[in-house]
């Protein structure tokens, strides 16, 4: 007897190693699960600039954190004049199309810093402009580092200030723009792939279980099962070796004493930041 709608997501035909350098752009659910991989020591960067909901947002960010401050089209060509390292791997989630626009200058904002809101004009993206946001993401990108891999993802998190109607229709408009770029991509043979978060919570999880008090967002239980499909989908044989030989690591760190200035808890503490050191060095975590 199934008591589950199962969301099968196929293994990716490329894998995330541990050494590579991954960056994390986009909703609070993108900043959850890149949390996921900070507590599990990989090189990460989660929304450097504050959470991004919409594509013009997360294009933003890209922009500020790789391009020169005069051209902001034109990302320097030495990784050594960035503020940021170059990913090898970047996660883009998306949370609504909903944008808002500053009246004085009719540019998309990113964060209204609690103007009053007649200074704003609120606007729903299209398809082909969400698309086109993501696609000129991933053109920036690709220029850094012609291999770097991408994945697209939708926020579950549900918009309820828009009435459910209204983010029903926000999360179709997202879901429309993921499908139409990663088409268009993986046509080309490019390392773009859509990872199902938005279909796992709605679809596997639906159940208030998996929410958070406020019955919108995703509960830690549901962000833990959704950072294991994930890994299911893209982690190498290495990295899932990596994160089992990190636990007892991490354990040992998060270990909580009796005794905190005993002379036997410091050499705890100084054993377990040696084996850090030494697991860190292994894997090239560390910057020469």
């Amino acid at each position: 007897m199934e008591l589950q709608t199962k969301v099968h997501v196929g293994k990716s035909v490329w894998q995330i190693a541990p050494s590579d350098q991954l960056l994390f752009v986009g909703s609070c659910f993108a900043a959850n699960i890149g949390q996921h991989f900070c507590d599990q020591q990989f090189r990460t960067v989660v929304n450097p600039f504050g959470v991004m909901y919409n594509p013009v947002s997360i294009l933003h960010t890209l922009q500020q954190m790789f391009s020169r401050e005069e051209d902001v089209a034109d990302p320097p060509s030495s990784s050594d004049a960035l503020r940021f390292p170059v990913p090898d791997v970047v996660v883009l989630t998306l949370g609504t199309n909903h944008v808002y626009i500053l009246k004085e200058t009719g540019e998309v904002v990113d964060n209204c810093q609690k103007r009053p809101q007649r200074l704003f004009d609120e606007r729903e993206l299209t398809v082909e402009e969400c698309a086109a946001s993501l696609d000129e993401a991933i053109s920036l990108l690709k220029r850094l580092r012609p291999t770097v891999r991408i994945i697209l993802t939708v926020s579950p998190i549900r918009y309820a200030k828009y009435g459910f109607h209204g983010s029903q229709l926000s999360k179709a408009t997202l879901l429309l723009a993921c499908h139409h770029v990663v088409k268009e991509h993986v046509q080309d043979n490019y390392p773009l792939a859509y990872f199902p978060a938005y279909e796992i919570m709605n679809d596997e999880l639906r159940d208030y279980r998996f929410y958070a008090a406020d019955m919108i967002h995703p509960s830690d239980q549901a962000v833990e099962y959704i950072w294991q499909c994930f890994a299911d989908t893209f982690f190498s044989k290495d990295t899932f070796r990596f994160i089992e030989e990190y636990r007892p690591i991490r354990q040992a760190l998060q270990h909580k004493p009796f005794h905190p200035d005993s002379e036997e808890y410091h050499q705890f503490l100084m054993q377990a930041q040696q084996r850090l050191q030494t697991f860190r060095k292994k894997y090239g975590l560390d910057p020469d």
